[in-house]
């Protein structure tokens, strides 16, 4: 059984930072590509970044050069750095694995976590 567990929300001021973690377990973590996505309130889910098990990036517009994924396939683990965090970036934030190379697309993703809450105050 899959299971992707996010933590490291929470609440932060304007210009703050914050690291999310997802954890995987049930597959070949190393194998997958990971992304994240937010969704405010009244909002659909949008993309925010992904990364190929072969470590290649990709950034949404609005987060790029604020935040940066990472991963540790020892640790089954993929991260999110946010840096200058702004009011609007207050979501739920999500992480998804999927098979196939880095996508923007939520269809691409097969396994999704439970989510976490960031909100941040201006």
């Amino acid at each position: 059984q899959v299971q992707l567990v996010e933590s490291g929300g929470g609440l932060v001021q304007a210009g703050g930072s914050l690291r999310l973690s997802c954890r995987a377990s049930g597959l070949t973590f190393s194998m997958y590509t990971m992304g994240w996505f937010r969704q405010a309130r009244g909002n659909e889910r949008d993309f925010v970044a992904t990364i190929w098990s072969g470590g290649v990036t990709a950034y949404a517009d609005s987060v790029k050069g604020r935040f940066t994924i990472s991963r540790d396939n020892a640790k089954n683990t993929v991260y999110l750095q946010m840096n200058s965090l702004k009011p609007e970036d207050t979501a739920v934030y999500f992480c998804a694995a999927g098979p196939l190379g880095s996508s923007r697309l939520q269809t691409a993703y097969d396994y999704w976590g439970q989510g976490t809450q960031v909100t941040v105050s201006s």
